[in-house]
């Protein structure tokens, strides 16, 4: 996944053959399937060189925006919010994207303005929040952490970033994943958060659908490339 991708942006400081070859001789030490996120239109060259030296494209996936008062706006809000995923939630994240090695849960939690939020069913929020109880079996999860964009003068606006936005089959259509956004996207403005951010790929249509219906518009788009 992302975690585990390489991200070409700047002047790698040698030719581009070269620096592929250094990112495959990387992901070979550590056997790791060599992989590449290339951003577009910025990365195209890249893109150019990897489709020559035999790489392919795994997925493409956009990258969204959206204004965070409009986002909360076109939300309700539902679930309890922790620092921390409960097992449940760990499960349900694997459940769509495999076991998580020990480095992956790392990164799940590895940033400073940070929360999950769980949904269980019989309306009983499922998670660690004080004063929340846990319910029953868990319907439904998202991930929040907000971050400041870099400036040169240091300043910059504060972006919430949504991940893992996850929901059950059974209780598919109900409503839940909007809910989660909104209250991550409530939590988010209460720690200076001023936009949303979020990725999709692009053939997970019901997603987009959604994350169109609460106003989320496309920022840019990137391609996976793996070494055949």
């Amino acid at each position: 996944g992302r975690a585990n991708s390489a991200l070409p942006v700047g002047d790698p400081g040698r030719p581009l053959p070269e620096a592929i070859e250094q990112v495959v001789a990387f992901y070979t030490e550590r056997d790791l399937p060599p992989q590449v996120d290339v951003p577009l239109p910025l990365a195209s060259a890249v893109q150019r060189e990897l489709l020559k030296a035999g790489w392919h494209e795994e997925c493409a996936v956009r990258v969204q925006t959206v204004d965070l008062d409009q986002l909360i706006a076109a939300t309700d809000a539902v679930g309890s919010l922790s620092a921390q995923p409960s097992p449940a939630a760990l499960a349900l994240i694997e459940g769509r994207r495999g076991p998580l090695p020990e480095a992956a849960r790392h990164v799940l939690t590895a940033v400073p303005t940070l929360a999950f939020c769980e949904y269980a069913d019989a309306g009983e929020p499922h998670g660690r929040a004080a004063g929340s109880a846990v319910g029953g079996d868990l319907l439904a999860m998202g991930r929040g952490s907000v971050t400041t964009a870099g400036h040169a003068d240091g300043e910059g606006a504060r972006w919430l970033g949504l991940f893992a936005i996850e929901t059950v089959p059974a209780a598919r259509r109900r409503g839940l994943a909007q809910r989660i956004v909104g209250q991550l996207a409530r939590w988010g403005r209460e720690h200076g958060a001023t936009h949303a951010f979020l990725q999709v790929e692009s053939t997970n249509e019901a997603a987009q659908a959604l994350y169109a219906k609460l106003g989320f518009t496309t920022h840019h788009s990137y391609l996976r490339y793996r070494l055949r």
